[in-house]
């Protein structure tokens, strides 16, 4: 029970890997709220977690105990400054107090450089980074009169090498993102505050779902595992730096990516 009595926001949390992210600290003791535009979404994921908490004799990884997690939703979306800062004082109105920030949600077009109009430009970086950078600047105030808290961008492989699919806004917002971590560690370093990234590689996900067999295969054979990653991959790289075991870790990025890109 590594997250007892914390207090975590997730974004992003409906589905993919947002979902197994915030069943990882639900499932290990955490109140999460669940932060996503897709409220039918919402609800099944909460439902989802709720109902495997009980009767599955610790399959669900309560450990037996028949522990209900604390989960809630807030229907946000990410990119509106006005909705983040509104959720973030309503989860400090109900539970006084915000220990974990993961900054998940995100859009992945794979519309050509050419093609990329003025407005999908626009929404992919309010999405991916604006309202990352948004959401940290509500939850540090809590976090600074805490002297603690842990804030995981999940940024991109894409951002650091640039996107073999997706589209050049995606890999410049997770760029961004990268670059974000590392100013945000350096600010809140002297108040406890903890903020690292993980990279994902090519994820077997909702994101990446409608790509071509051809485009799956060709990551697939970068990749020196073997395989796509699994959102568990990443769900469980973001639990360690959630965590206090990773309390000497800041402005690090984590590669989660089956080696596809060595340092």
């Amino acid at each position: 029970m590594r997250f007892e009595h914390k207090v975590s926001i997730v974004t992003g949390a409906a589905r993919g890997i947002g979902y197994e992210i915030a069943s990882i600290l639900a499932r290990e003791g955490s109140t999460v709220v669940l932060a996503d535009v897709a409220p039918d979404g919402l609800d099944a994921a909460i439902e989802r977690l709720r109902s495997g908490s009980c009767g599955t004799r610790g399959a669900c990884g309560c450990q037996g105990s028949g522990r209900r997690p604390c989960v809630e939703s807030a229907v946000v979306n990410v990119g509106d400054v006005n909705a983040v800062r509104s959720m973030v004082e309503g989860v400090l109105a109900r539970h006084g107090r915000i220990d974990v920030l993961v900054n998940n949600a995100g859009i992945c077009p794979t519309t050509p450089v050419e093609e990329i109009g003025e407005a999908e430009w626009d929404k992919v970086l309010d999405v991916n980074l604006k309202g990352p950078f948004f959401l940290a600047q509500a939850v540090i105030p809590a976090m600074k009169a805490q002297r603690y808290g842990k804030i995981i961008n999940i940024a991109s492989i894409a951002g650091e090498m640039g996107a073999l699919v997706a589209g050049c806004h995606y890999s410049v917002s997770k760029a961004g993102m990268l670059t974000l971590t590392k100013v945000l560690a350096r600010r809140l370093a002297p108040w406890g505050v903890n903020v690292n990234s993980v990279a994902p590689g090519t994820i077997d996900s909702v994101m990446t779902a409608d790509w071509s067999d051809e485009q799956r295969q060709m990551l697939t054979a970068r990749i020196p595992l073997g395989r796509l990653g699994d959102p568990v991959d990443i769900a469980n790289a973001v639990a360690f730096l959630a965590s206090d075991e990773s309390s000497f870790i800041t402005g690090a990025t984590i590669d989660v990516n089956g080696g596809a890109l060595m340092r």
